[in-house]
């Protein structure tokens, strides 16, 4: 049976997901060699609407590029995780964005404070889609670190590769903290 992984990116406009949504994939696609699609749908308004982007990872041709039963949801915001949780595929994964999410719906969820370290160790706030990002390729395997840097690097605003680079790395250390608790 061929290999499909679905990924869905939620959260609000502003987030940064769609961004994400585009890195990942092409991380997938373009550096790991995959093949891979890229769906987004955000709603009308500019900031605070609600955002996702899809990424279905595959061994093969992809023959329907929408997550349909995502192995995995990152959840930036509550509404997010409230409003996908449902669609999860049995056993996935949900990884969420502790600063702004409260309420899980199971024990396993993995809750990371991605816009706390973004605000406080990065300093901007904008950046806690790319710790989201490192912690999400740490957690699934689903695209390799190499790759997501290499993504994360052609797509940033000139200037910001530094700041990037940091924000990657610290997702990645953070999923890794995590993983280690985990097994303790």
């Amino acid at each position: 049976m061929p290999y499909r992984y679905e990924i869905r990116l939620s959260g609000s406009g502003g987030q940064g997901l769609i961004i994400a949504g585009v890195i990942l994939a092409e991380a997938a696609g373009i550096y790991d060699g995959k093949y891979v699609c890229q769906t987004q749908a955000y709603g009308p308004e500019a900031r605070g609407g609600a955002s996702k982007a899809e990424v279905v990872i595959s061994d093969v041709e992809i023959d329907y590029p929408k997550a349909m039963r995502p192995d995995v949801l990152l959840a930036l915001n509550q509404k997010a995780l409230d409003s996908y949780y449902a669609d999860l595929k049995p056993g996935g994964l949900i990884v969420v964005d502790r600063t702004l999410v409260t309420d899980l719906p199971m024990e396993d969820a993995v809750a990371l404070p991605f816009t706390k370290i973004a605000r406080e160790q990065l300093g901007k706030e904008m950046v806690a889609n790319i710790v989201a990002l490192g912690a999400l390729a740490r957690l699934t395997g689903a695209v390799t670190p190499e790759a997501l840097e290499q993504a994360v690097l052609a797509r940033v605003p000139p200037g910001t590769a530094d700041l990037n680079q940091q924000a990657l790395a610290a997702g990645i250390q953070l999923a890794k903290a995590a993983a280690d608790l985990q097994r303790k």
